[in-house]
């Protein structure tokens, strides 16, 4: 039995681990032939050394050096991305064409070349120098990072191609990726164009590596090593949650991303003005990648009526005219059949849907839930129970003033979203529901619905827990995103000679901004 190997200080190595696992074809339900490794504890020792050894050789290199691998990096995807594609749509179903090859492949290559532009510039480091009291400070590499990727998006979040990569990288730190084990192929195939972009642009060993799986004791080591700089992780909460608590125990950064469900308000005027317009955007958003996106709308709160009943009505026959997309995997299945449960044991009715699907592959129903407000209110934590996948809970508010309770009673969010009157006519209802809706989402759409994830700097893929570990952090938008894998830095008094070229008084690339004596500037200190 063939076993790919690991990528560990520079090498392909042979596993001397036991035990293995295989991807499964969703659509099928086949076990796919490659077969991969579960890594013991010996390996990923080796491989976090390796990676503090890159760490203290890179560590004062000037951003022009990972700026030219990301670059190459890039560059080498492209030039592979038929091979992606077909092995992406074996592992995990979604569209080749739609959704890998036309919008994912090139969002992932967009983020390493924003990540290559920050780390050429250099300013994400925030730079600031007081010249009257000789103190400068300014963020720098933090040391190895942990990459933990999530079985949903393939190439944007892959663990060693991903943005959480991309950012670490531009930071100036070595990346051990924890690939997930829904699509090791696709990871492989990313591992050997970064290992060959590493070679082509001088990186050390041990600067990109690759482990495939891990078990959960030797995952809560790996993040909580006095060796590891931080860690960046994407899944399930329950997971998550484990990997926190032993960084937390151990001093050690952890940025996560667990869960959301993404609450839309639809406000009396919008319903009046374009339901059926609205119908169709929510369904397209709901059950597009059969609900699989971090930013899915779980969650939609109508005012009870009979313009409600109509909109719900009007959805309800979109889902069940709709196709029903393979799911993930078996995991997937199962916690979304565990969510839907979970939410009708809680008082939630079932409108459709609501069982597992015909066919061979992994397979729900496209599932439609409703509640009132009264009932919501009652048992809050448990109607947001999250049910990923192509299902949403619709929450009948009796007035403005409860979608406002019912805002103040959530949970935190990656997202959430108002629909208002155009006219209008619903501003006053939106002055009372915003300001507690804002403060339990990272992004607060306005008459859009909350799927797309733009790659820009102002972009906050993050939110109040449990959407993410921590409130001030985003997983998505440069340079905020490399901010996350850096540590502050402060030299006091420190010789001119001694400093850090971004620190010294001339501006190192002439494009960096620096604070200079509480001054925004691109020029020169003194």
């Amino acid at each position: 039995m063939n076993v790919h190997p690991v990528l560990i200080n520079g090498v392909w190595n042979v596993s001397t681990g036991a035990q293995s696992f295989h991807a499964v074809n969703p659509q099928t339900r086949a076990a796919l032939a490659r077969r991969f490794p579960v890594s013991p504890w010996e390996e990923i020792e080796r491989a976090v050394q390796a990676a503090a050894r890159a760490a203290e050789l890179t560590r004062d290199w000037p951003g022009a050096r990972f700026a030219r691998f990301l670059e190459r990096y890039a560059t080498r995807i492209e030039g592979r991305a038929a091979e992606l594609v077909a092995a992406a749509h074996e592992e995990t179903a979604l569209p080749a064409e739609g959704r890998l090859a036309k919008a994912e492949l090139p969002r992932t290559v967009n983020q390493l070349r924003q990540a290559a532009a920050a780390a050429l510039d250099g300013s994400w480091a925030n730079p600031v120098i007081d010249t009257a009291a000789n103190i400068r400070s300014m963020l720098a590499p933090i040391g190895p990072v942990c990459v933990f990727g999530p079985n949903n998006f393939p190439f944007a979040f892959n663990s060693i191609a991903g943005g959480d990569f991309a950012a670490a990288v531009a930071a100036g730190n070595p990346v051990i990726a924890k690939g997930h084990s829904s699509h090791p192929e696709t990871t492989r195939l990313f591992a050997v164009e970064a290992d060959a972009a590493a070679r082509e642009t001088e990186l050390p060993p041990g600067f990109v590596q690759l482990l495939y799986r891990t078990d959960h004791a030797d995952g809560e080591r790996l993040v909580a090593h006095r060796l590891i700089g931080a860690t960046g992780y994407t899944g399930a909460r329950e997971a998550g949650l484990r990997l926190k608590a032993a960084a937390d125990h151990a001093g050690k950064p952890i940025y996560l991303e667990l869960s959301s469900i993404n609450p839309v308000f639809v406000l009396p005027g919008a319903l009046a003005e374009r339901s059926a317009a609205l119908a169709d955007e929510f369904a397209a958003s709901c059950l597009m990648g059969a609900g699989q996106f971090c930013t899915n709308p779980g969650l939609v709160v109508v005012p009870a009526g009979a313009a409600a009943e109509a909109f719900f009505e009007l959805v309800r026959n979109r889902f069940e005219s709709a196709p029903v997309a393979a799911l993930l995997g078996e995991g997937v299945l199962r916690n979304l059949e565990r969510g839907v449960e979970s939410l009708r044991a809680a008082g939630a009715e079932a409108a459709t849907g609501a069982a597992a699907a015909a066919g061979s592959g992994y397979c729900y129903r496209n599932t439609l839930l409703r509640v009132s407000g009264e009932r919501f209110l009652a048992v809050p934590a448990a109607l947001q129970a999250e049910a990923f996948g192509n299902c949403s809970l619709f929450v009948f508010a009796r007035d403005s003033a409860q979608m406002r309770q019912i805002a103040q009673a959530l949970e935190g969010n990656l997202t959430g979203a108002i629909y208002s009157a155009t006219t209008g006519g619903d501003d006053a209802a939106y002055a009372e529901i915003a300001p507690e809706l804002r403060q339990h989402v990272g992004r607060l759409l306005n008459d859009k619905m909350p799927t797309g994830v733009a790659v820009s700097p102002a972009m906050n893929h993050g939110g109040p827990f449990p959407a993410t570990g921590h409130p001030g952090f985003t997983a998505v938008g440069i340079p905020a995103a490399q901010r996350r894998f850096a540590m502050l830095q402060c030299y006091d008094s420190v010789r001119p000679h001694r400093l850090p070229p971004a620190l010294q008084n001339q501006n190192p690339t002439g494009t960096m901004w620096r604070q200079i004596d509480g001054r925004w500037t691109q020029g020169h200190a003194g």
